[in-house]
């Protein structure tokens, strides 16, 4: 669907995505996008008719996979890398020893999933581990200083945006394989951001605690207590946001909106949080209004925005770098093609991976994108390479320790996928993960 697409209002009963929360430094990738992840669960917006005197933007309503009628995407090899099973919304977080964690997500009837994989990029192949105590997606996933994996919040049952999502957390210890209760967050959320402080602390910050209701509140976890506790607000409820731990140990938060799943109004505003501090201070703006975007932070400390959507039935090429020098955004290139609900991911080189993602904002109805781009901080731009062998949204993309990204799952033309492919900066080409 091209991203000139706009206005098509969306069924409330029917079940759209969004995934923010994106963590930076290959430590967790969320599914979350703004991924976010990300979880990662799409974070839904689904709408209907918008009430009287109320302006209602339609979330990413998935509706049943149509048999494609477009071309199928070229494919250089054929895929061999599988999970146990189809999931989209998951989590993925490399461990310690470079293995990495695919936990939770939906399955292909939209239910939420405990089972847990494990990828070991020494035999190529994914095992099953676990499983989580509570099935959830739209969680997030952290590892934590002492190689432990926070596991937080997310919604519990089926793919649905009502409620009521999770307060709950585990912790999964590669040693033993095993999921293992920790605190609860003082308030439910979904969709949430999750970002690995420099102290060892967890940020938790803003998404939904109820399917229209946008959270300012923010959360502290701390591994050596196991327990969470309240820190400051921000100054703007946000879901939909970024979150990326910068240099100097600050934490951006960037964009999003501040009404939940009905969208509008979309926000340029950022955010700083001090962990020395506990507080939020305003930064930035944006240039673009936007939610459902990536955030990757660069060698030199700045920050890469890209793509999301500004009105929810569009997907934007814009991409800006966030200065915490000035605190400025400025404008960089653009990329090739819209995105949301894709992955960025920053490569060993200094680069940046984009794959993936919905060309027209949250419609959620395909065909996604096979094709992924290379961001280069020297040059200011985006250039083409892959593509992947699958289309895919709502999937996961995480910097191995050799400097390949492995990217796991997400929603494709026949729903969620179980294919893994991995892609080698060297060649600029994408492979299947290995496997079973």
């Amino acid at each position: 669907m091209p991203s000139s697409d706009t206005g098509a209002n969306f069924n409330r009963s029917q079940v759209a995505h969004d995934f923010g929360c994106r963590v930076a430094a290959g430590l967790a990738v969320v599914i979350l996008s703004a991924g976010c992840a990300g979880n990662v669960s799409p974070t839904p917006i689904p709408s209907s008719t918008p009430a009287p005197a109320r302006s209602v933007i339609a979330a990413p309503t998935r509706t049943a996979a149509p048999v494609p009628t477009h071309p199928a995407t070229p494919r250089a090899t054929t895929m061999t890398g599988q999970l146990t099973v189809g999931r989209q919304i998951h989590s993925a977080t490399r461990l310690t020893d470079g293995r990495v964690l695919v936990a939770g997500g939906f399955d292909a009837g939209d239910i939420a999933l405990a089972s847990a994989d494990l990828y070991d990029p020494t035999t190529g192949a994914f095992s099953p581990t676990g499983p989580l105590a509570v099935p959830r997606g739209y969680d997030t996933a952290t590892r934590l200083s002492d190689g432990r994996v926070v596991i937080v919040g997310g919604n519990p049952r089926q793919w649905q945006f009502e409620g009521p999502f999770l307060a709950s957390a585990e912790l999964y210890d590669p040693n033993t394989g095993t999921f293992g209760p920790t605190g609860s967050l003082a308030t439910a959320r979904n969709l949430h951001t999750a970002t690995l402080l420099a102290d060892g602390r967890v940020l938790i910050t803003g998404r939904n605690d109820t399917e229209a209701h946008s959270l300012a509140s923010a959360e502290i976890y701390d591994p050596k207590t196991g327990t969470f506790s309240a820190t400051g607000s921000l100054a703007t409820a946000r879901a939909f946001h970024t979150a990326t731990l910068l240099a100097d140990g600050r934490v951006l938060i960037a964009g999003g909106t501040s009404a939940g799943w009905d969208g509008h109004p979309f926000l340029k505003s950022a955010e700083m949080y001090d962990p020395k501090t506990g507080r939020f201070t305003g930064t930035g703006p944006m240039a673009v209004a936007r939610g459902s975007h990536t955030a990757a932070l660069l060698g030199d400390g700045r920050v890469l925005i890209t793509g999301g959507t500004d009105i929810g039935t569009r997907s934007l090429r814009t991409a800006e770098l966030y200065d915490p020098n000035t605190g400025t955004f400025s404008a960089t290139a653009p990329m090739a093609a819209g995105r949301t609900f894709d992955e960025a991911t920053l490569l060993a080189d200094g680069r940046v991976l984009v794959t993936g993602g919905d060309p027209a904002g949250w419609a959620y109805d395909g065909p996604f994108l096979a094709s992924a781009e290379i961001y280069d901080p020297k040059t200011g731009r985006f250039a083409a390479t892959g593509p992947m062998a699958d289309r895919r949204t709502y999937h996961t993309a995480t910097l191995l320790a050799n400097g390949r990204v492995l990217v796991t799952a997400g929603y494709g033309d026949g729903g969620p996928l179980a294919s893994a492919e991995i892609y080698d900066p060297s060649g600029g080409s994408f492979s299947p993960a290995g496997g079973r």
